[in-house]
Order: C-alpha cells, then structure tokens, then sequence
C-alpha cells in the first residue's frame, strides 16, 4: 500500500514539476546563484529523489561532492546544509543567539500543535525548556538521587541477566520492534516485549496476549539486547512519573511498543512526504499511520497523568516531573499560559527522545564492547582496579576511570546519536562566507563533526584513544558535539550521562560479554534499523558471570 501510495505521488508530482518546468523562465531559474553550490532541484519536488531512505548518509554524499557548505532543496523549501566541525561550531556556538529556533515541520506541528520542548520555538520553547532544566534538577537529575534509582534499575537489570534465558528454536532474539506474524484466526497470539520476534518456543501451555512469562535458563544462554533499552526507558518513566514498571507490566510493553513504532513511523516515506508537500499529504491521508499510534500513546499517557494528580492541598518537593507538570499548571501559572495540552506535549516530547536516544546509547556501547574484545577488557581491568567487584559504580568515580570514560565519549562519537539537527536563522547571517537571510533553515549534520577527518585520528575506526593523551588521561575534545551545542543543548543530557555510565560500567564490572554460540566477535553483524535514530539490529548477546 505505501508503495503504491509512492508511485501515485510520484506521478502526481513529476507531472506538476514537468508543467512547472515548461512555464518557468530562466530568471526564476537562476535565483538561488548567491547561495553556495549544490545539486540542481527538479521544479516543485526539489532534490528528494537524491536523498535515500539513509537520508544522513545521503547529505554526508553531497557534502564530499559540494562541500562542507551546501545548499538543498527540500520540496520547494530552499535549505543550507553545514558540515564539518568549523562550520558547524560557528553556527552553533558562534551565531548565537541567532540560530535557536527550530524551523517548522509539517508533522510535528500536527502532533504537538506548536508546543512543547524540541519541536517548538519562541516564548512556548523557552518556557518549557526553562521549566524542564529546573523541574529536572529538583528531581536530582545530575546528583545522588536519580544516580540511586539508576543502580536500583542496574540491580534489576543484573538479576535478570544472571538467570535470563529461554529456549528459541532459531536462536533469532532481535533488538527493534517485533515483526508481525500471522497466525490462524481466533488463535491467541504474544504480545511480546519490545524485542522479541515472536518465532521462538513458548514452552507448554496456552499462548495469551501479554509479555512473554520470564523463564530460568542457565547463565549464559542469549539474552534480548532490547533487555538493556528497558532497563533505561524505565529509569527515565521512573523520573517522569515517579514509578518504577516491571518488565512483564502491559503498560509497560504498551509504552515501549508504540514508541517504537511512533520512531519508526517518523522515518517514512510516507512521512517525509508529508513534510514535504503537507496539504497534498493531507489529502492523501499520508499521515494517518502515524497519528493512529500517537492517539494510542497519548491515551495511555492520558491515564498515567490522571493517576498522578495530586490532592489540591498536599504540598513538599514534587516527587516526578508530571507531578511539578501539573503543580505548574494549577499552582505556578494562574495565568494560563500553561495549560493542560502543554502538560501532554512535554510528556509526550521526553517519552519520545528521552527513552529512545538512551536506549540506543546503551545498546551501542555494549555491542561494540562485544565487538571489541580488547577494549572490554582493558574496561574490567580498570573497573576492577577502581572498584573491585563488590562496590558498585557512583558518578563520583568518573574522573578516576579515564579510559571507561573515553569508552563512553567514543561509543556517541561513532554512533552519532542523533546525527543532526535543524534550525532556523532569526536575524540576516554570515555562516562561512555566506550572507544567509532571516528566516533560512540550516541543517547541521553533527555526524559530519564527529567524522571530521581534521579532528579526529581515524574518524571512521572505533578508537577510545581519541580521548586520551599521551599519559592515559582523559581528553575532552572540543568537536565532540553529540549532544549538539549552543542554547539548544539537549535538556535531558545529564539524565542520559548518568543512565550510561551506571548501567555500562555495572554491566562490565559483574560480566563477561559474548556473541551467542556459533559466532565470533569479528563475524558479529551489526546492522542499522532506519528509524528517527540509528537503531542497531543483532541476535542475541551473551552475559557470562566473570570469575
């Protein structure tokens, strides 16, 4: 169906660019010629039909073809796309405050109506994100008491990991979403937890709707490496609604499900196209697919929300960002210039970026340490000389675990998580020679930074060494910008840093991690599921305790 819907827009659109072209003259033609170089657009549909589905990979292709400064079609919409670290820290850092404010996209507006934290500008972001920094703090963000609900998660998370396993009969446990599977009619089929892929051995009895009943296994036994993505999406729902879910919760499995597929549904072509040409979107429903599961999501959240008002006359420190949310509404802003769709917005931005960006995180990291034998190593070796194997991690043993630490830096630098970001100039400016009007939508490929071949030694090679000097010591570099730069820095980063130290160095500290049997490190495929974000896509790990 979505192929078919493709062909027809395509038609649509390369008949209307054909016209297009025939009755524009060479003066409307030639317009763009002060702007810096790029591929030639197609009347009305721009340069879509250069960007592959890997859009990234296709803008980091014309960047090696036009430079590190280029300019882009986008549909109609005109763009400059910076790269490389010297470009990009200038707008970034540079410019500012003239490169704060996020340029409008089609489907976000529909889903968020113009508020909330990331997809929004002006006085309703500044509010919101102002709002988010210091409910956050409140809460202990960066400090000992979400630091202590992460190692209460860990502590979970190693039991699990300790006992974890089950009987599949192909041995396919698959990080990312779970591929449908049909069955006879009226036959009960798992609603399985994010992760699994539904073509594994249940063991006797009835097969329910529900999340997949928890079975001992020896240790060692593959485990779902999607474990580790429930593992922080709990920590942070834990911050945001103050509650701690069981993995085998349907909340839970409902809440991760739909943001899945929410992620994925905003990398489709069918969504791209929407953006693109949003009224002919409209008209040929491109965007239903998407705001069905985002209806699903709200109404859970909906229910999260109401569970979690707070009588009028309690009072102390809120103990969960929707509980300062709603005190907020009710209490802080008489005014109502904080309402209760600002609430679901804000909700609904952190479930979205705050559980996906750090599970992804963790997946990485502990991927490439199964990739990477040697550098899991010399992490135990440093763990164990730091801290034994009894103490558990604190954000306080940071600085004396340098090479753990460089680990980490490099894990985000070759993952490039996100690996862009766009904004909007709100004033006419310079960026690397070019006089650029207010009102141009810049994108900035950070991917570009953290592959910039002048800035780092071997860009395209796993390397921890890129964060270390000559003495072992740890190297802050000034083109790591994976959490970007500038005003718009993301809010949840120290939320995420803690969640990725603790777990990673937990996980490392207790076991000894594996390719599942028949595999060797070296022949252990990783591959990318294309989605908002580079998800990784693999069997299934081993965990096996250290002696």
């Amino acid at each position: 169906m979505a192929l078919l819907v493709l062909v027809l827009v395509l038609g649509l659109v390369g008949l209307a660019g054909l016209w297009a072209l025939l009755h524009t003259g060479p003066r409307a033609l030639c317009q763009a010629s002060c702007w810096p170089p790029g591929p030639r657009p197609l009347p009305l549909i721009g340069n879509l039909l250069l960007l592959q589905v890997d859009k990234e990979n296709s803008l980091m292709e014309l960047s090696e073809r036009y430079g590190q400064v280029f300019t882009i079609h986008w549909g109609r919409q005109k763009m400059v796309v910076l790269g490389g670290y010297e470009a990009v820290r200038e707008a970034l850092v540079g410019t500012r405050p003239k490169l704060t404010i996020r340029p409008f996209n089609a489907i976000f507006q529909l889903i968020q109506k113009g508020r909330g934290i990331f997809s929004v500008s002006g006085p309703p972001w500044k509010a919101s994100q102002q709002f988010t920094l210091r409910a956050l703090h409140d809460l202990g963000v960066g400090r000992r008491p979400v630091a202590d609900k992460v190692l209460q998660e860990l502590s979970y998370l190693l039991g699990q990991l300790d006992h974890y396993g089950g009987e599949w009969r192909s041995g396919a446990l698959l990080l990312g979403p779970r591929p449908l599977r049909l069955s006879p009619p009226g036959r009960p089929f798992p609603l399985a937890p994010l992760g699994w892929d539904g073509r594994g051995e249940w063991g006797s009895g009835t097969l329910l709707p529900g999340p997949r009943p928890l079975r001992l296994s020896p240790p060692g036994r593959p485990f779902p490496v999607a474990l580790l993505g429930w593992a922080t999406s709990n920590i942070t729902f834990t911050v945001l609604f103050g509650q701690r879910f069981d993995y085998k919760d349907p909340v839970f499995v409902a809440l991760l499900e739909l943001i899945s597929e929410v992620m994925l549904h905003l990398a489709t072509v069918r969504v791209q196209l929407y953006n693109v040409m949003p009224r002919l979107g409209a008209l040929l429903q491109l965007q239903r697919p998407i705001m069905r599961k985002v209806a699903e999501l709200r109404a859970i959240l909906r229910t999260l929300l109401e569970a979690r008002r707070a009588p009028a006359a309690e009072e102390g420190p809120a103990h969960s960002y929707v509980e300062a949310l709603i005190r907020q509404v009710h209490e802080a802003d008489p005014d109502g210039q904080f309402d209760e769709d600002d609430v679901m917005a804000c909700v609904l931005d952190m479930v979205l970026a705050g559980t996906e960006t750090t599970a992804i995180a963790i997946q990485w990291a502990i991927l490439l340490m199964v990739k990477h034998q040697s550098v899991q190593g010399r992490v135990q070796e440093e763990l164990d000389r730091v801290l034994g194997r009894s103490r558990p991690p604190q954000m306080e043993d940071l600085p004396s675990l340098p090479y753990t630490n460089a680990v980490l830096h490099e894990v985000q630098r070759f993952i490039s998580v996100p690996p862009r970001t766009s904004r909007s100039l709100t004033t006419d400016t310079r960026l690397s020679g070019y006089l650029f009007p207010k009102g141009t939508d810049v994108i900035l490929l950070l991917n570009s930074v953290l592959r910039d071949k002048t800035q780092w030694e071997t860009p395209h090679q796993f390397n921890p060494g890129h964060f270390l000097d000559a003495d072992g010591r740890f190297v802050k570099r000034e083109a790591f910008m994976a959490f970007s730069a500038g005003r718009r820095v993301c809010v949840g980063e120290h939320l995420a840093r803690t969640q990725v130290f603790l777990l990673f160095a937990g996980l490392l500290q207790r076991f000894h991690l594996l390719p599942p049997p028949g595999l060797s490190p070296a022949s252990l495929d990783i591959q990318i599921i294309q989605a908002i974000f580079k998800r990784p896509f693999v069997h299934g790990l081993c965990a096996v305790p250290r002696p």
